[in-house]
């Protein structure tokens, strides 16, 4: 085991976001999980999931949410100064336009081995992701972006955007049949991160006014009716399913205190896109952070999975990216609004990362937990994705809810 670098100053007082030994850590630790991802790109072009100890596992399938979610983190690493990003950006990009996209009914399959689709199904999910990727591949300056950017709205206007209710449906077969009436907030949620991404890349107002809707619906009427917590499945005309309880992975019963941490963060995001406009978003999105901090976090430590509708704990499962997603949504309360319990929360999301989740031999976070708090392939393969743990060291580095391309080139 290497030596583990003090997370910040012994005698620092303030904020360890403004702490130079704390930020030099972040920094390390992103270019860690950066170096660790890397050998996700296969000399073919395509992407292997990585093993805890980094080495690839062959024989599965490329799924939508990784290579999208690749492009996305190696574009920030590429803004970060990562001199290898570009590779990544490229392949990725590639895989996404000549693997992924479906040239004969148009959108993107869910998952391909190889050159052969694997799962085409066409999830909402899975394009909103997609236009991440191609905002901030635009951000980082590749030459494809904009024919992706283009292409995936036209879609998702075409199959998934809902206007008359401001939201986005769920899921279709390969030829745009339709196999299911669920409804959902995770793909909305991320929806709403890449709608303020595009906004960000092309300024278009159209992104933003869609993020809007999207958080108006949950936050300003869902969640005040369910203690500040954000049920996640519904019916075809948007009435909370409690009965729904898909894949317990993907789509488990209850409410998911790891989502309300992402979407408080969004909505502070879009206010600060909006012009910081004299309204309820930041209390609003307090509300939500602090709900999800106060009812998901164990005895033991850590974040529990999801809370049935009373709000008591349902399933225990301690994974990493609910913690990552605190760490990053209490950063950006505490450049908006500091409290003191801001950075009690900010110092304890950290310790417990650093001790439990942070992989300081190999690099890279795992990605959940056993009951004793020792890391544990269960629900996860290896090592999923960089995504959130590498967020989480970027955006308190950032101190920004918005702009955080132009603010790593500074």
């Amino acid at each position: 085991m290497s030596e583990r670098p003090p997370l910040a100053s012994e005698t620092c007082e303030g904020n360890w976001c403004d702490d130079p030994v704390h930020r030099d850590w972040l920094r390390r630790d992103a270019v860690k999980q950066l170096d660790f991802f890397r050998p996700s790109l296969r000399k073919d072009g395509g992407f292997d999931i990585l093993n805890w100890d980094g080495t690839p596992r062959a024989g599965v399938p490329l799924e939508l949410h990784i290579t999208t979610r690749l492009v996305h983190s190696y574009a920030l690493g590429a803004a970060f100064g990562d001199n290898g990003a570009a590779a990544i950006i490229d392949a990725g990009m590639e895989r996404l336009w000549n693997g992924h996209r479906d040239t004969t009914h148009g959108g993107y399959v869910w998952s391909i081995d190889g050159n052969i689709v694997a799962d085409a199904t066409k999830l909402a999910y899975g394009h909103v992701f997609v236009l991440l990727a191609g905002a901030n591949a635009r951000q980082a300056g590749h030459p494809d972006a904009d024919r992706l950017i283009d292409d995936v709205t036209a879609v998702i206007d075409r199959h998934f955007w809902d206007d008359d209710k401001g939201l986005l449906r769920e899921e279709f077969n390969q030829d745009w049949s339709t196999f299911s009436t669920y409804r959902g907030m995770n793909a909305n949620m991320h929806g709403v991160e890449a709608l303020l991404a595009a906004f960000e890349a092309t300024g278009r107002e159209i992104y933003l006014d869609r993020a809007g809707r999207i958080l108006a619906f949950f936050i300003g009427r869902i969640a005040p009716d369910h203690h500040w917590r954000i049920p996640e499945h519904y019916t075809e005309d948007w009435q909370l399913d409690r009965a729904y309880a898909g894949n317990p992975m993907f789509r488990p019963a209850g409410t998911t205190p790891g989502h309300s941490l992402e979407l408080g963060r969004l909505l502070l995001q879009h206010w600060d896109l909006a012009g910081r406009p004299e309204n309820q978003s930041p209390e609003r999105a307090r509300k939500l952070i602090e709900r999800a901090l106060d009812d998901a976090w164990l005895a033991e430590g850590g974040l529990c999975y999801t809370l049935d509708y009373s709000g008591e704990v349902a399933i225990r499962d301690r994974y990493w990216w609910p913690v990552a997603e605190a760490i990053g949504a209490i950063s950006t309360l505490q450049r908006i609004d500091p409290r003191d319990s801001d950075e009690r929360w900010y110092r304890k999301l950290w310790r417990f990362a650093d001790g439990h989740f942070i992989d300081h031999k190999n690099g890279g976070w795992y990605p959940e937990l056993d009951e004793a708090g020792a890391p544990v392939e269960r629900q996860f393969l290896g090592k999923p994705d960089i995504y959130h743990s590498l967020q989480a060291v970027i955006l308190p580095l950032v101190g920004a809810p918005s702009g955080i391309f132009p603010l790593l080139k500074r």
